[in-house]
Parts: C-alpha cells; sequence; structure tokens
C-alpha cells in the first residue's frame, strides 16, 4: 500500500517512507506521487497539479511524468492527463487492456464512443484475423494513437451513428462499449473501403442468417438507422437473393424510393454484370462461399 506523506511528516513516517522507496527500487518523486494518487484516490493527475503537490518545479515534473510514462508506471491518456494505478503494478510496469484505456480516455474527454472493424469482426469469429489495432467509432477524435502500448484507430463520426451496441466486460472489470454482433456486419458494408471486407460480408451475413435467422429483422432495423443508401441497396439485394421475403424487405426499399441510381455491389471491382433496378446495383459477383 502507498500512503502520502506531507512534507513536513515525523521522522518514523520518513523511516517508512524509505523504506517502501528501498522495497519498490522507485525514486523519491515516483514514490511520492504515487502515494499522493492513491492516498485521494485519484485516478487522474494532471500536469501543474504535481508540481504543487510535490513542491517542484514544472520541469521537474515534466521529467517526472516522461520518466514514469516510459517506464509503464502510468499512462499518458491526452497531453496533460495521465491515468495512475491504484497501487504499486507487480514487477514495476502496469499493464491493463487497451479497452480498459480507451474506457479511462472517454471519461476524460468526455466522449461517446463504441468499438467495431476489425475488433467486432473476431470478436464475433466472422475473421479469424486478430486485429493489431482497436477500431473505435467516437463523437471526439479521429486519427490513428500509440495509448499505453496499444495502438487505436479513432473514427470520428456523428452522434446519430453511435447506438446499437453491448456491454463488454473486460478482465480489468470495466465495461467497454461493443458494436452489436449486426451493426458490425452494417459497418463491414457501410465502411467497405477502410475494412477491405467487401465482398467477405456478405458472406458473413450469409453464414449468420443461416445460424440465427430471427436476427435478420435486427440486421436490416441496424442498416436502416446507420447505414446510407449504399448499404441500404446492398444488405437489402443480398437478403432477397438469401430468400427474405418482399414484405420484410419493405421499408428498406421505402427508404430508396423511386429513382434508384446505378452502383456496383462489389465495389472496387468492374462494374459489368446484370443491372438490378430494384435494388439499383449492377451485380458484378456472386455471394461468397465459407
Amino acid at each position: 500500500m502507498f500512503y502520502y506523506f506531507p512534507r513536513n511528516s515525523s521522522d518514523k513516517e520518513g523511516t517508512n517512507n524509505i523504506v517502501k522507496q528501498e522495497k519498490t527500487k522507485l525514486g523519491k518523486f515516483e514514490m511520492q506521487l504515487l502515494a499522493y494518487a492513491q492516498f485521494r484516490k485519484k485516478e487522474f493527475i494532471s500536469s501543474g497539479e504535481i508540481a504543487s503537490a510535490l513542491d517542484i518545479n514544472a520541469e521537474q515534473e515534466w521529467k517526472l511524468l516522461n520518466r514514469m510514462t516510459t517506464s509503464g508506471l502510468i499512462i499518458r491518456l491526452k497531453r496533460g492527463v495521465y491515468l495512475v494505478p491504484s497501487r504499486m503494478p507487480a514487477g514495476g510496469r502496469w499493464t491493463v487492456s487497451g479497452y480498459y484505456i480507451l474506457s479511462k480516455l472517454m471519461e476524460v474527454i468526455n466522449g461517446l464512443y463504441q468499438i467495431s472493424g476489425p475488433s467486432a469482426f473476431n470478436f464475433y469469429g466472422f475473421d479469424d484475423q486478430v486485429p493489431n489495432r482497436i477500431y473505435v467509432y467516437n463523437d471526439r477524435i479521429f486519427g490513428e494513437k500509440e495509448i499505453g502500448g496499444t495502438d487505436f484507430v479513432f473514427i470520428k463520426t456523428d452522434i446519430k451513428r453511435l447506438g446499437s451496441t453491448k456491454s463488454l466486460k473486460t478482465p480489468d472489470g470495466i465495461d467497454a462499449v461493443m458494436a452489436t454482433k449486426t451493426r458490425a456486419l452494417v459497418d463491414a458494408v457501410y465502411d467497405w473501403s477502410r475494412y477491405n471486407t467487401l465482398p467477405r460480408a456478405y458472406g458473413w451475413i450469409a453464414e449468420m442468417l443461416k445460424k440465427e435467422p430471427t436476427i435478420v429483422e435486427d440486421l436490416i432495423s441496424d442498416a436502416l438507422q446507420y447505414g446510407n443508401k449504399g448499404t441500404v441497396k446492398r444488405i437489402g439485394y443480398l437478403l432477397a437473393q438469401l430468400g427474405i421475403a418482399d414484405n420484410r424487405l419493405l421499408e428498406m426499399k421505402q427508404k430508396l424510393g423511386l429513382a434508384k441510381s446505378l452502383i456496383p455491389w462489389i465495389p472496387g471491382r468492374a462494374a459489368k454484370g446484370s443491372v438490378n433496378k430494384e435494388w439499383g446495383l449492377i451485380v458484378n459477383g456472386s455471394i461468397p462461399r465459407s
């Protein structure tokens, strides 16, 4: 356990502090920072705060925070804000999951988010490739970032496109926000250029509906709410080919309206094939077999 000792602590407290430093082989200021955070039950610390608490100058504070981040004792979430362990990490390096880091980052920036893309495709068993990055739809930040040893791809999107999620309990005790199975499939069609998922995603949908035919309504609902017209066209045509009755696809057809400009069913391939005016598609391929 760490405890914060005021600078005017008694000799006995000072001796105890030295014993703890020797045992953990941490420097004086590292010990004091961790003790300060634990005593106040703080998960986050900020630049400027530590300089005042430890009575050090700004340069000393910067070097201390940089040193502790590099050694893995704390995690830099964003400029000037750091995540601190509640107790000394075993082995001197703090290891937490990327989902834990993500949850805490979103707490700090007051953001809404959900995990999707390759992370979700692997989680649901659509793709056996283990992604080396976590893909995150959110309403605050964008771009590729490395935080605490985990690589993230942040995809900033309108808050209206956030939804259809489930809670994922992580080993860290965090409830991460994961896209549902049907939402992940919609993302695979909607964001095909980012994930290179077409036509593979058509095979994923076909296989899922064989195993869970009742989930089709959720898929249709997610396509209508979180997709665009291209997504609705492609998924609607696929469902029709899989034998889903016209009356169940009526709402998708209504969203498309009468004017249906043609797009290829499989983007990235030559737009050569039969024309399906009902869905506004050039059918330039078939459903992949699993």
